[in-house]
């Protein structure tokens, strides 16, 4: 029977155009005093730069490994899920622990997993976990996301304790996004606990809703609840809150 180690652990991620971000992601998994038995780097149809940056790191280390995805109907966050599930059927995960999505525009201290996972050690109910977003002011000075939470963790670096990985089951592919939110609702109906921990920070190189305009990015995040079946009284509070 092979033996399941606490500090076992893979990552998952889907890449779309991030060249100039990626790099700066896998120097700092390279970097972990802990690093993962196997990562899986999904080019999600990419046209950049990227595919060429990841082949380039994985020549070099052998738990990294690429996949390229060519694009479909599915657009959006449901690509996104898709490479995700693609990656995962390229792993074996018998003596896997602990399974974590990590987005490519991110970067990690050295120790970040490894103090995560003693986290997950520290609490056995503990099914998802992450740090703390931060991201960088005009100033250059980097600060907490606002949004950011301690009882629940961003879809960027949400990693996963196995079991609860597969009480959730499969992600829902929906255009306007929400894998990270349906993830943490499922797992809480299954009887496990999310955290973040703001001692554990995470540099989110690109600020939220950059990549559109700051208006459709609101746009897609009404868009995006509505998928969800969200009760018009949790949407009212939930502008109430941000007001």
């Amino acid at each position: 029977m092979t033996r399941i180690r606490d500090e076992s652990y893979v990552l998952l991620t889907a890449a779309y155009n991030e060249q100039e971000c990626i790099e700066e992601t896998i120097k700092s998994v390279v970097a972990q005093v802990i690093r993962p038995k196997a990562w899986v780097i999904v080019s999600d149809g990419s046209t950049d730069r990227t595919d060429e940056i990841v082949q380039r790191y994985a020549l070099r280390y052998p738990f990294i490994r690429f996949i390229r995805r060519e694009k479909d109907s599915h657009c959006g966050f449901a690509s996104k899920v898709l490479a995700l599930r693609m990656g995962i059927q390229r792993l074996t995960l018998e003596a896997t622990q602990f399974i974590g999505h990590l987005d490519a525009d991110v970067s990690l201290g050295p120790c970040y997993f490894r103090d995560l996972l003693m986290k997950f050690k520290q609490d056995p109910k503990l099914g998802i976990a992450g740090g703390s977003i931060l991201e960088q002011t005009r100033s250059g000075l980097w600060r907490s996301r606002a949004g950011n939470t301690t009882t629940s963790t961003p879809g960027a670096i949400q990693m996963f304790r196995r079991k609860c990985y597969e009480d959730i089951g499969e992600l829902v592919p929906i255009e306007y996004g929400g894998e990270d939110w349906y993830a943490e609702i499922r797992a809480r109906m299954c009887g496990w606990r999310v955290r973040s921990f703001s001692e554990l920070p995470v540099h989110h190189h690109r600020q939220s809703g950059t990549r559109d305009n700051l208006l459709r990015y609101c746009y897609r995040a009404g868009y995006m609840d509505f998928a969800f079946g969200s009760h018009p009284l949790f949407e009212l509070a939930k502008v109430l809150k941000r007001l």
